[in-house]
């Protein structure tokens, strides 16, 4: 069974072992770092809490929140 570079694996129950490797190796192939956002979750783009008072310390980080994101936080898991 041979698959174009952009043809999704199709899932069949009783070759789910085959599939999996096809669909790895077919997200690798869109993104080197897709399986890992699979896995792992998207990147969360993080900025220095401003209610946190720093004194002398390294500031507190929190997640952005979408509508914060610039366009280079949009861009940054696309490189």
């Amino acid at each position: 069974m041979s698959l174009s570079h952009n043809e999704i694996p199709m899932l069949s129950k009783e070759e789910y072992d085959v599939w999996k490797i096809r669909m790895q190796a077919h997200l690798a192939a869109q993104n080197d770092d897709m399986w890992e956002v699979m896995t792992n979750g998207p990147l969360k783009i993080m900025k220095a809490n401003p209610a946190f008072a720093i004194t002398g310390g390294a500031p507190e980080w929190i997640e952005k929140s979408r509508a914060e994101y610039t366009t280079e936080d949009k861009n940054e898991g696309q490189s």
